[in-house]
This record gives structure tokens, C-alpha cells and sequence, in this order.
């Protein structure tokens, strides 16, 4: 399969054949996962009226989820995504099922809740990492890669503004397992579509290596030392951002602006990590991406701490917007290095990996800020949340042996038709 032969841009990766279906069916699957993490809190909640166990039971969901991902992406990298990550989406979606059949009947023992919901986490299908391995098989010119992966960053932001849009609307006119039932739908549904595409259905070379032994130690040394930048700044920017969910929250109950004002200021972040997540992919950067990632990394540092010195909430708005256009770049960049740094049949783990890091950067950045929040002045608080991010932009990358070939600076040149092609959180 080749690329289109005209100037890369958004357009051209959309051009690419059957591109624009298996991108589709990529994101209904994934929108499950927008929609799933509110409904299951509504139904828990509305089934124990208990938000403590509402609250373990979803950790329980959320952790198995998140650190089994690199062991489900691992059978995907093995036995392709029809064979693996099929049976996983019919897997979860019915576990879903059963969730929803026993959040629907009050006083259902806790510990059933508990095993059910960490059992269906424990199926997540990783298809954002499956859809960028696919990005990267098919599109040889990593100008082209870099303008999917943004894309692909930017609809997945899209996914999760929409998806409690979605289950809003749906909890108005019916109960909240229904939420839990349409997103077991979603994913099999989008799941099926996926893998029925012929982008995913015929793997190329690196598909079809296998992988069923241990790798000998100095290549897993290096694929260590290359996946090291690119997770450490994924997980610093997931606890970047989830602390900023919870400052807000804190610096409009100090000066009583309302819920109202959060919303505001959190929308604003989304808005401006979609801008920054376009803008990244549409420009012909010449420097490589191991030396762009950490400025996004300090860049997005540098506009937290300076959050933190907002006088009023317009100033808050702005200060946390431009922290929002370093997110998406730095998150497309950290994909694009793990894709690099990956070695064949290694490429959907390598992604899985920083999805890991953000998800698990996340859930601790959220607890720690707690913490912080109730001993700390909020723009000490800030600071340190952007430090954290200014402190993985000091991570020293590294190539692994024999990517060479794959790494460095972005092709300035037009894609052929004739060149030819090769197939790369949150789940």
C-alpha cells in the first residue's frame, strides 16, 4: 500500500487507501473509553450508595486496565490484531455486560463489583496503541507520521470531551448502566470494524515476526534506554495535567468563582492541546524528535508554574490554555520516539508503554496534588506541578542500535506513490 504523492499534510494522511475507515472504526472503539469511566461511576454509586466503594471499585477497573497494558499490547504485537485483539474487545464488552446486569440489582456484594470490574479492566483492548502502529506500517515518511499521530492525538482529546457529553445525555433519559451497555457496543462494534479493515487485516514483514522468546540482554538494554525518554516524559506530563484538573478546582473555591469557572478553565486546556496538537503536525520541523521533546516538556512546565501566579480567572483561562498547546505536542512526540526506538513486532507495546505512563502518571498525580493542596499555597502547588514536567525535559534520549534508519529529523520531501510502505493514554 502506498502513500499518496501529494505534499503531506492532514488530508493526504486521510487520502491514504481505506485510511479514513480504519480510522473511523478506531475511534468508535476508542470513544468506549469516554464513556465508560462515567457511567460505571454513576451506576456504582446509584447500586452501593456508597461513593467510598463507587471509588475502589473504579481503581480496581482503572488499575488493572492501565498496568496490564503492556501485556495486552504484547499479544497484539505477537498475534495481530484479528487474532488477538478481537477475542479481547468481545472479552471486555461482555464483562461490561455483566457489570451492567450486576450494578443494576441493588445490593450486589461488594467484592462481586470489585472482581467483575477488575476483571473487564483487565481486557481493555489497547486499540489507541494498535491504530498508531498501523499509522507507522503504513506511511514510511515520517512527515506523513508525525501529521497522523497529531491527528490521532487530537481526535482522542475530542473522544474523551465528548464521551461525558454523550453519557450526559443518555443518563436524561434512561438509567446509567445504559451508559455502561453502549460503551460494551462501542468497542465491539469499532473493535470489529477495525480489524476487518484490510490496513489491519494483512500484516506486513514486521507483522509477521514473532516474537516467543526472551530478547537477548543487550537488545532489551537498548530498547530500555530508547523507550526511557519518551515514557519518563509521557508519565510527567499525565501528572502534570491531572494535577490541574484538582488546582482549579482549589483556586475557584478560594476566590468563589463557582463550578461554573472550572469548567471554563479545563475546557480551556483541552482547547488548547487540540491547537497545539494541529499545529505541531502541520509543521516541517528540521530538528529530530529526541531534541523536541524536551522542549514541550519545559514549555508546558514553565506555563503551569506561571498558572499559579494568575491574579484573576481570565489570566488563569490564558496561562492554562498555552499549557495545553505543549500537552498534545509533547504526547504525539513521546509516540513518535517510542515508534522509532521500538524493534520490529515490538511496535504496539513500545506505544502501550507511554499509554501506560500517562494513565499511571495520572492517577498519581491526582493523589499527590491532594496532598499538596491542603499544605501548601496553591502557586507553590502549581509550580511544583510544572516542575515536574520541567524536570523529564532533562531526560537524556536515546537511539536504539539499528533505528537509524527510521530516527532523526523529518523528511522535508513530498511522499511517492512509488516508495514503499511500512505499518506503530489511554487504552
Amino acid at each position: 500500500m502506498s502513500t499518496p504523492s501529494s505534499r503531506p499534510s492532514y488530508a493526504a494522511v486521510l487520502r491514504v487507501p481505506h485510511a479514513r475507515r480504519t480510522f473511523a472504526a478506531a475511534l468508535v472503539g476508542r470513544l468506549s473509553y469516554g464513556t465508560v469511566s462515567l457511567s460505571l461511576m454513576l451506576s456504582l454509586t446509584r447500586s452501593t450508595g456508597s461513593y467510598a466503594v463507587a471509588g475502589l471499585v473504579m481503581a480496581l477497573f482503572g488499575a488493572t486496565s492501565v498496568f496490564l497494558s503492556p501485556y495486552r499490547a504484547s499479544l497484539v504485537d505477537r498475534h495481530g490484531p484479528r487474532r488477538a485483539l478481537l477475542p479481547m474487545a468481545l472479552l471486555y464488552a461482555a464483562l461490561l455486560c455483566v457489570l451492567a446486569e450486576v450494578c443494576r440489582r441493588p445490593g450486589t456484594p461488594e467484592a462481586v463489583l470489585a472482581v467483575t470490574a477488575a476483571l473487564a479492566g483487565a481486557c481493555t483492548p489497547p486499540l489507541g496503541p494498535t491504530m498508531r502502529a498501523v499509522w507507522a506500517r503504513l506511511l514510511p515518511d515520517r512527515a506523513l507520521l508525525q501529521r497522523a499521530y497529531s491527528l490521532d492525538g487530537v481526535a482522542e482529546e475530542l473522544l474523551f470531551v465528548s464521551g461525558p457529553l454523550l453519557v450526559g445525555a443518555l443518563v436524561a433519559v434512561a438509567p446509567p448502566v445504559a451508559g455502561v451497555v453502549l460503551s460494551a457496543v462501542l468497542v465491539a462494534v469499532g473493535t470489529l470494524a477495525f480489524v476487518t479493515s484490510p490496513m489491519t487485516a494483512a500484516p506486513g514483514p514486521e507483522g509477521r515476526e514473532k516474537n516467543d522468546g526472551p530478547a537477548p540482554k543487550g537488545r532489551a538494554d537498548g530498547q530500555v534506554r530508547a523507550l526511557l525518554q519518551p515514557v519518563v516524559v509521557a508519565a510527567a506530563v499525565g501528572i502534570s495535567v491531572s494535577a490541574v484538573d484538582l488546582l482549579v478546582v482549589a483556586y475557584a473555591g478560594e476566590r468563589d468563582l463557582g463550578d461554573g469557572a472550572v469548567a471554563w478553565v479545563l475546557a480551556a486546556l483541552s482547547v488548547g492541546s487540540a491547537v497545539g496538537g494541529l499545529v505541531n503536525g502541520a509543521v516541517a520541523w528540521s530538528s529530530p524528535t529526541r531534541a523536541r521533546l524536551p522542549f514541550f516538556a519545559a514549555g508546558l512546565g514553565l506555563c503551569l508554574a506561571a498558572a499559579g501566579l494568575a491574579p484573576g480567572l481570565g489570566t488563569l483561562v490564558a496561562a492554562v490554555m498555552c499549557a495545553g498547546l505543549f500537552v498534545a505536542p509533547a504526547l504525539t512526540t513521546a509516540y513518535l520516539i517510542a515508534d522509532e526506538g521500538a524493534a520490529p513486532g515490538f511496535r504496539v507495546r513500545a506505544g502501550a508503554w507511554c499509554n501506560t505512563a500517562v494513565n499511571a502518571g495520572g492517577s498519581a498525580g491526582s493523589a499527590a496534588v491532594g496532598l499538596l493542596v491542603e499544605r501548601l499555597p496553591l502557586p507553590v502547588c502549581f509550580a511544583v506541578s510544572g516542575a515536574v514536567a520541567a524536570a523529564a525535559a532533562l531526560v537524556p534520549g536515546h537511539r536504539r542500535a539499528g533505528s537509524a534508519r527510521r530516527a532523526g529529523p523529518i523528511s522535508r520531501r513530498r511522499s511517492r506513490a512509488s516508495r514503499p510502505s511500512r505499518v506503530s493514554g489511554r487504552p
